[in-house]
C-alpha cells in the first residue's frame, strides 16, 4: 500500500509540472518532491531526481542523471548530466553545472561554469568564474570544514587543488595541475606545481 500511494504520489505530481509547462522528455523516469518549485520554460531530461526543498527558475535545463537537493536554481541555468548538487547550494542566473561535477553548500556566481569532472564544496564563487576540468576544493582537513572564497572573473585551470581556507581574488588566474594553499593577489598568475624534467634517451633498466 505505501508503495502504491508513493508511485500516485509521483503520477500526480509529475502530471503537475506537466500542465504547468514544464517539458519532459520521459516524464515515468522524474521524480519529484512534494515541496518542488518550477518557473517556466523548464526542459528536464530522463532520470533527473529532485528532492526536497528544490527550487528552480525560468529557462532552466536539467540533463539526465541529475540529483538535485535543497537547491535554489536561478533562471537561465545549465545542470547535468551526471551532476549532484547538495543542501545549502545557489546556482546563480546564468551559471553552468556540467557533468560529472559535485556541488556542496556553495554558492555559483552569475554566469560562472562548473564543466566537468569538478568537486565545489563551502564554496562562494563570484562572477564570470571559470572552474577548469578536476578542480577540487579541499574543504575538509579532517577535523573541520573551512571556505574557499573565489572573486569575480577567475580562471582556474584544470585539474587544480584548492586547499581551503583560501581567497582567489578577483581577475587572478591558477595555471593547470596547481595545489594553492595560500591567497592569490588580484590580476596575479598563481603556480604551484614541480618542474618538468625530461631526460633524453631513456632506457629502463632491466
Amino acid at each position: 500500500m505505501k508503495q502504491k500511494k508513493l508511485i500516485n504520489t509521483q503520477l500526480n505530481l509529475r502530471n503537475k509540472f506537466l500542465k504547468q509547462g514544464v517539458q519532459m522528455i520521459a516524464p515515468e523516469t522524474v521524480f519529484f518532491s512534494k515541496n518542488t518549485k518550477i518557473g517556466k520554460n523548464v526542459t528536464i531530461e530522463p532520470f533527473v531526481v529532485i528532492a526536497d526543498n528544490v527550487s528552480v527558475g525560468n529557462n532552466v535545463r536539467i540533463l539526465s542523471f541529475s540529483h538535485l537537493e535543497g537547491v535554489k536554481i536561478e533562471s537561465n541555468v545549465n545542470v547535468g548530466p551526471y551532476a549532484r548538487i547538495r543542501p545549502g547550494t545557489i546556482l546563480k542566473s546564468g551559471s553552468k553545472v556540467g557533468n560529472f561535477v559535485e556541488i556542496k553548500k556553495s554558492i555559483i556566481g552569475k554566469n560562472s561554469k562548473v564543466n566537468h569532472l569538478s568537486y565545489i564544496g563551502d564554496t562562494n564563487l563570484g562572477k564570470k568564474v571559470n572552474i577548469g576540468a578536476g578542480t577540487i576544493t579541499c574543504n575538509y582537513d579532517g577535523v573541520k570544514k573551512s571556505k574557499t572564497f573565489i572573486d569575480d572573473e577567475v580562471f582556474v585551470g584544470s585539474n587544480s587543488s584548492l586547499v581551503a581556507p583560501i581567497k582567489l581574488e578577483k581577475k587572478s588566474i591558477v595555471g593547470a595541475g596547481s595545489v594553492i594553499t595560500k591567497k592569490v593577489s588580484k590580476n596575479s598568475l598563481a603556480l604551484a606545481r614541480a618542474e618538468q624534467i625530461e631526460k633524453k634517451n631513456y632506457k629502463i633498466k632491466k
